[in-house]
């Protein structure tokens, strides 16, 4: 049966670095409580972020704003806003990843994105203004969070061992800032510091290059329901992250190591694609396999370069890693997100 091998991946992010402007908002709206206001600087200090980008301007977070205090837009607003941004970091992405006469080739589009929906979507404006086939197959893979770029992925491996010809474009894009809160929640404020938009375009196809995409599994930890979930509401999309989450995850891939690794001991994974939660997520999953530090470099260094990008996130290590340009190495991927639910990849380099 034929092998599908993830080719090559590109990524883009827009122009606007808000980390530290969001910061600057966040304290302003804790600084009548002190108490809270020290716990929030704390965590701005820890969290492994130096740069997160955003569609917005940093003058979005004032008065007249996007995010105008007291005048934060409703879904209505912030889907318009996702219409008119997302398809030209789509289009950037695709651009980066393919010339003109390889787009011509592409068989299938698969799009994953928790952040925005419209129809006709977000496809179709990729494949007008990209200049893909008419007649590509196209699917989305919607509203699934932080994981659904390896759902993607299983789905692409899957459309070229049936079909060994096919050519699977993967598009992950995020604009996670269409979604913060008006709020004097601190939990769900420290949620918003890690949060960020990007896009990451991807090919998948049975040519020996890249890595071979080798197998997947879906881990869903008991009695977590509750603790990620992401629903619509009037104002946006609500997202609850509870300071539970490492050490769920800590404990459900501990109990379950073994078959993760198949069988084999933690050491014997060369290359680690871990999804940057959080720093804490990533500490998380060092101790539930005994890890060491290096393990998951490229993964702090996604996170301290753009933030946590949702479902885009993960292939942003993974881009890290295929340029780093190991050769013959077992690699293992993973990504976190509501259910609370791990899904995983074994990999390995071409």
């Amino acid at each position: 049966m034929t092998t599908a091998y993830l080719n090559r991946i590109a990524t883009a992010v827009p122009a606007h670095d808000i980390h530290h402007h969001f910061a600057r908002h966040a304290r302003t709206a804790l600084a009548d409580e002190p108490r809270r206001a020290r716990l929030f600087e704390r965590m701005i200090q820890r969290c492994g972020i130096a740069h997160r980008y955003s569609f917005l301007a940093p003058d979005h977070l004032s008065a007249g704003g996007f995010y105008a205090p007291g005048g934060f837009p409703d879904t209505a607003a912030r889907m318009r806003a996702f219409e008119r941004y997302a398809p030209a970091l789509a289009r950037t992405a695709v651009e980066r990843l393919l010339d003109h006469g390889e787009r011509r080739r592409v068989t299938h589009l698969l799009t994953t994105c928790c952040t925005g929906f419209s129809a006709p979507g977000l496809d179709q404006d990729v494949i007008e203004q990209c200049g893909l086939p008419r007649g590509i197959e196209r699917t989305m893979v919607g509203f699934m969070g932080c994981y659904a770029a390896i759902n993607a992925l299983k789905l692409a491996r899957h459309i070229v061992r049936s079909e060994p010809d096919a050519r699977v474009l993967i598009l992950n894009i995020e604009l996670c800032t269409l979604h913060f809160q008006e709020t004097g929640d601190l939990e769900q404020m420290l949620s918003f510091l890690i949060f960020a938009d990007g896009c990451a375009a991807a090919l998948v196809t049975g040519e020996a290059d890249g890595v071979a995409l080798d197998g997947f599994r879906t881990l869903l930890i008991p009695e977590t329901r509750d603790l990620i979930t992401w629903t619509i509401r009037e104002s946006g999309f609500d997202m609850v992250l509870s300071g539970g989450v490492p050490n769920a995850i800590q404990t459900g891939l501990h109990a379950h190591a073994a078959d993760i690794v198949g069988g084999a001991p933690a050491r014997a994974i060369d290359l680690w694609a871990v999804h940057p939660g959080g720093r804490t997520v990533l500490d998380a999953v060092e101790r539930a396999f005994g890890l060491d530090e290096e393990a998951l470099a490229a993964s702090r260094a996604v996170l301290r370069d753009y933030g946590n990008m949702s479902s885009a996130t993960v292939m942003f290590v993974l881009d890290e890693l295929l340029r780093a340009g190991a050769r013959g190495a077992k690699g293992c991927a993973m990504s976190f997100g509501p259910g609370l639910s791990a899904e995983i990849m074994a990999f390995r380099s071409a």
